[in-house]
């Protein structure tokens, strides 16, 4: 049997939305299904203002210049994380400071935190991770008490909830992706949300090229002209033509998803009781897109045989994120081993089964099989 890590849900729903961008003639940015689109993400994540990006990089790269960070400005993040995080600092000339996780969710740890904060600190990114949020309450009691602004890393965090609200809106500024490995996809493709009427406005003038172009379209300039340093953030019409045709399938798709991640955790509870492995944790208040399932096994000599004996058989079982801060980035930033325990410990031990909506009850049973003929049952 050959079972991949991931495989995207696309489907004649998906062709037909390109096949139709591409018949309207109108494939620049800021078309008819870029207004639908962003319409349709406005009232799934219940903020007045979202922008679509061509990746969630450059939605954080597009958040980190509308906060204008400055050099020598200190932005917290965690070093669990994947790379665009920290580019996004770095672009700006900013500093990454980075912070522990939790070992249960594997979010940023709030007391750790609270240590690394500085007057220098500008910005906390924290992240969505596998669809959990982290203690935001938390993280913004200390942002507002320091005056610090939140921009939420939420790649994978669309169509999940914190306290009840859609995940990545409970910040400043929310970054979302649409990569092909996400929930849902685009191939590529992000997007920018806030409830901030003038981080958007600066944000529209930074994606179009920092032009204010878009004041202009609406009729409240003359004229429109450079008005600020600025980029091309925007992607093409059949991007967000496959945003609609994608978030059209929602319910399907995370409703195969829980199935698939319920039947894991009940499939390997017995072996956590035994202390052979330790599964994910979704805390109160959470609901997950159950967008990874992942498993601690005990050490890192386990782990890595564990990628051995998966891949021997066929299935595309994979690690995760590697320590930012002992990257060689991290270390030339002037880390090293021992900073930051639980991440090194979470980053040796974690490995990620496939969960993706094709995969069939007989295939997961086969995964279930093998994890249980690896620990030795």
């Amino acid at each position: 049997m050959n079972i991949p890590f991931h495989k995207p849900l696309y489907d004649d729903d998906d062709a037909r939305a390109l096949s139709d961008a591409v018949r309207s003639g109108t494939m620049v940015g800021d078309g008819p299904l870029t207004h639908r689109a962003t319409a349709m993400l406005a009232e799934l994540l219940g903020v007045p203002h979202v922008l679509l990006t061509t990746s969630c990089t450059h939605a954080l790269e597009l958040a980190m210049m509308v906060l204008d960070l400055a050099p020598g400005d200190e932005v917290l993040v965690p070093s669990f994380t994947f790379v665009s995080t920290t580019n996004a600092i770095l672009r700006e000339r900013a500093r990454p400071v980075f912070v522990d996780i939790r070992p249960d969710t594997l979010t940023i740890d709030v007391d750790d935190l609270k240590r690394r904060v500085t007057p220098r600190t500008k910005v906390i990114v924290p992240v969505v991770y596998a669809g959990v949020s982290p203690d935001m309450d938390a993280i913004l009691q200390i942002a507002r008490a320091h005056g610090i602004r939140v921009v939420e890393d939420a790649a994978q965090g669309i169509a999940a909830e914190y306290n009840g609200r859609p995940a990545g809106t409970t910040g400043d500024i929310g970054c979302f992706s649409f990569h092909e490995t996400k929930n849902y996809s685009t191939g590529e493709g992000g997007a920018f949300a806030t409830a901030d009427a003038t981080l958007a406005q600066q944000a529209e003038i930074i994606r179009e090229k920092g032009t204010n172009r878009k004041q202009f379209l609406l009729g409240l300039v003359d004229k429109y002209t450079w008005v600020r340093t600025g980029s091309s953030f925007l992607p093409p019409d059949g991007t967000a033509g496959l945003v609609i045709s994608q978030l059209g399938k929602r319910a399907g798709i995370q409703e195969r998803r829980k199935q698939i991640y319920s039947r894991y955790i009940d499939a390997f509870r017995p072996l956590e009781k035994r202390g052979l492995l330790s599964l994910p944790v979704i805390p109160a208040g959470i609901v997950s897109n159950h967008h990874i399932f992942h498993l601690l096994l005990p050490d890192e000599a386990a782990r890595n045989r564990a990628l051995v004996f998966f891949r021997a058989h066929g299935i595309g079982a994979t690690f995760h994120y590697l320590p930012l801060h002992l990257s060689p980035v991290g270390r030339a930033l002037g880390h090293a081993e021992g900073e930051y325990p639980v991440t090194e410990a979470v980053s040796a031990r974690l490995i990620r089964l496939p969960i993706y909506p094709s995969l069939t009850d007989d295939e997961q049973e086969y995964v279930i099989a093998m994890v249980k003929e690896f620990v030795g049952l």
